[in-house]
């Protein structure tokens, strides 16, 4: 019954042509009844494993590596991680292995519209304060740089495709410490924005031990709860946190920075390239964000200018 199931491929049903051969059946007897080619039999009968069925192999592996490592996403990320180890593959044929083995990512497809299945948190979140009422609410606030970092990711059209942002801010000055512009948005993404912050923060305020024990901030994404991601902030001695599923109030201090992103870059008109997009958001932030938008909450300072003067000897005795 397993041999002749329905839906079985016509290969996957020559072992059982070659059992019956031995037990004296003819082959023509027996490819007659199954509705099978005898050529094609004898083709396999020679050369069992084929080329492609090797390359199969070989792309199964790397899909289900991937798999392992980021068992959140789909069949197209899983594509792209394949391909970036040297396994090329459509994403067709990913979806025709990963179904095929039912790899599927930890979240499904949404049954009903609305609704959404949280991913599992990796952290507690350690932004949540609890008001003298009972009522939950999240503080953005810190006494130093360094000490709460917080992180999304953003993405916006252009005529090539989309492309995608990863920004990590300090909400000490509000200044963004590192990011990431690319036209993907796997983990790598966030990987990159951090490791840009760190180095950046390292060269500037401390040295090596100057982000070791900073708090990152960040949704349930999947980018922020990947295995390369908790590797990266175990190995810079960072502490991880996380809010809600859907609640934009748990990063509302970055949600309110990629709004004013979105109204002074993304929705200014309608962009070529992604080229073009990212050299516009580096500028913007570099010189407008960082050094020309004065802030009330920094008593009007520019996010550099009040970096620069909480570093000052003099600032700090008073």
């Amino acid at each position: 019954c397993g041999v002749l199931r329905q839906g079985r491929q016509p290969k996957m049903m020559f072992p059982f042509v070659a059992d019956l051969a031995v037990e004296g059946i003819a082959v023509a007897v027996t490819c007659g009844v199954l509705g099978l080619s005898r050529a094609s039999y004898y083709r396999w009968l020679v050369r069992p494993v084929t080329d492609a069925d090797i390359a199969d192999a070989h792309r199964a592996n790397a899909l289900f590596t991937a798999h392992i490592q980021d068992p959140e996403f789909g069949y197209r990320l899983l594509a792209d991680q394949a391909r970036e180890v040297g396994e090329d593959m459509s994403d067709r044929t990913a979806w025709r292995i990963a179904s095929g083995n039912q790899w599927f990512s930890v979240f499904g497809k949404r049954r009903r519209r609305g609704v959404r299945r949280p991913g599992p948190a990796v952290h507690d979140d350690l932004c949540a304060v609890t008001d003298a009422d009972g009522r939950a609410r999240h503080r953005f606030s810190a006494a130093g740089p360094n000490r709460l970092w917080l992180t999304d990711i953003t993405e916006h059209r252009t005529r090539e495709g989309k492309i995608y942002c990863c920004a990590i801010k300090d909400v000490f000055a509000g200044r963004i410490v590192g990011y990431a512009i690319d036209s993907h948005m796997r983990d790598e993404l966030a990987v990159r924005a951090l490791n840009n912050a760190v180095a950046i923060r390292r060269s500037g305020l401390g040295g090596a031990d100057a982000v070791a024990g900073c708090v990152v901030h960040s949704n349930r994404g999947g980018q922020f709860r990947s295995g390369k991601f908790l590797a990266a902030l175990d190995s810079y001695r960072m502490v991880g946190s996380m809010g809600r599923v859907a609640s934009c109030g748990d990063n509302a201090a970055m949600e309110s920075f990629f709004a004013l992103l979105q109204k002074n870059v993304l929705d200014q008109r309608v962009w070529d390239t992604r080229e073009s997009l990212r050299i516009a958001i580096v500028t913007w932030i570099e010189r407008t964000y960082h050094r020309r938008r004065r802030q009330v909450r920094l008593e009007r300072l520019t996010p550099v200018e009040y970096e620069t003067m909480m570093k000052s000897p003099a600032i700090k005795a008073t």
